[in-house]
């Protein structure tokens, strides 16, 4: 008599095909529009919402262009009873995390399964704006009129709790706390458990750094935008380029088991395929070529994909020189002459790069792209360099199968994520 083992690998058990991962739900919270048509009617038409930063006690600063999300009324959509304890980060993601069930056909009731259900959430700033308030309450009322929540609402694990206790989630939970390619480590990370076995996933990053203390901090990164003119503030890929332009907001996605998906008729927008990740040192840009060309051919390896697979490049798009020049040199070092071929886009240039949240609403943007068979143009940006077919000026009509997404952090993560088109399957 033969025996059969088992065993576990990246996928699931070896032997058998790894669950899909697919986005059935998106949820966005971002400069350029709240909910997900009107971030992809504004991203597709290249509209810039970067401008003069309005926020209380931010005038005296060197920062002064970001990307605010104005006309939010987190009442429409969380209970006061979460708002008075959570920081504007929180609100962002908890609102985000109600539209991406929604969309999903899930809605926001108790889960049939609460242990089938988890959450994962990606931050790099925290709740500043929170912190700060009460702070000052300290130093300027004294200790009894700082409110107990004090000590969770500045935590970067407050979104994904406070996410999964209104939910009813019981699921595998965490959090990256890291820099801006956490945000796709998130989106691998919720992609490895429902590959495990968790039916479904709500995952995503939101950030709120525009307050004082949080702008302050960001002051010591040398890649920070401090033009004035809104115009000249963040062209990356440019000659012209001065650093990034800071942005609050993000996006949750519900990630789900394929086949579940599939079994209660819900619409698979976009399956997660592929996703690696490198580090290079903190501000080392030119290192940062060779480690993100490593996480781009980790990322295809995974997904099965060839280089002349990838549609669409959505880039990280620094706005410095020397990394823009890394980036890509690495696009063409993974992609081969494919790499100078492929279009290539950046729409944050119309909205700021949201830390943790960047890669995210980018990756927003390329399942939307997918869906619409277009590719968004990088607002601001006429005319590209380094030899890059970089989208500018309109959207460009393109057959989209599959969208390769990177970040890279200031601390010096690099990060590399395949999408694939709903109902995709690997080349």
């Amino acid at each position: 008599m033969s025996t059969q083992r088992t065993q576990r690998t990246q996928g699931g058990l070896r032997g058998r095909p790894p669950r899909g991962a697919a986005v059935t739900g998106i949820g966005v919270i971002a400069p350029n529009g709240t909910r997900t048509d009107a971030f992809w009617k504004a991203v597709s038409e290249g509209v810039v919402v970067l401008d003069r930063i309005t926020r209380e006690g931010c005038d005296h600063l060197p920062l002064r262009v970001a990307g605010e999300v104005r006309g939010f009324d987190a009442a429409d959509l969380i209970e006061d009873r979460f708002l008075v304890q959570t920081d504007r980060f929180s609100h962002f993601a908890m609102a985000a995390a109600s539209l991406a069930l929604d969309d999903a056909g899930l809605g926001s009731g108790d889960p049939a399964e609460p242990f089938g259900v988890g959450v994962v959430t990606a931050a790099g700033s925290g709740g500043g704006e929170f912190g700060q308030r009460e702070l000052q309450k300290l130093w300027g009322q004294g200790p009894k009129f700082v409110g107990p929540y004090q000590s969770i609402a500045w935590f970067y694990a407050a979104s994904t709790g406070q996410i999964s206790i209104r939910g009813g989630f019981k699921g595998p939970c965490g959090v990256v706390a890291g820099d801006e390619a956490g945000g796709l480590d998130a989106l691998a990370h919720a992609t490895r458990d429902v590959r495990r076995g968790t039916g479904t996933m709500l995952v995503g990053a939101a950030e709120a750094p525009l307050a004082p203390y949080s702008m302050v901090c960001q002051l010591g990164y040398p890649e920070l935008s401090t033009v004035e003119e809104p115009e000249r503030a963040y062209l990356p890929f440019t000659e012209a380029a001065c650093g990034f332009v800071p942005a609050e907001g993000g996006a949750l996605l519900v990630v789900e088991d394929e086949e579940q998906a599939r079994r209660r008729g819900a619409a698979v927008r976009a399956t997660l395929a592929g996703h690696a990740a490198t580090f290079t040192g903190a501000s080392r840009w030119a290192d940062s070529r060779a480690g993100l060309a490593r996480a781009i051919e980790g990322a295809l390896a995974e997904a099965g994909c060839a280089p002349e697979d990838v549609d669409v490049v959505f880039a990280d798009a620094m706005g410095v020189p020397e990394a823009d020049r890394a980036e890509a040199l690495a696009i063409t070092d993974a992609l081969g002459a494919h790499g100078s071929r492929v279009p290539v886009t950046a729409p944050k240039t119309g909205y700021g790069r949201a830390h943790c949240a960047a890669p995210v609403l980018d990756t927003v943007a390329a399942v939307l792209a997918m869906e619409h068979g277009q590719v968004p143009p990088t607002p601001n940006v006429s005319a590209g360099c380094h030899d890059l077919d970089l989208v500018t000026s309109r959207a460009r009509p393109a057959e989209l199968r599959t969208a390769l997404v990177l970040s890279r952090g200031l601390m010096g993560s690099n990060a590399a994520l395949v999408v694939r088109r709903g109902g995709e399957s690997a080349r």
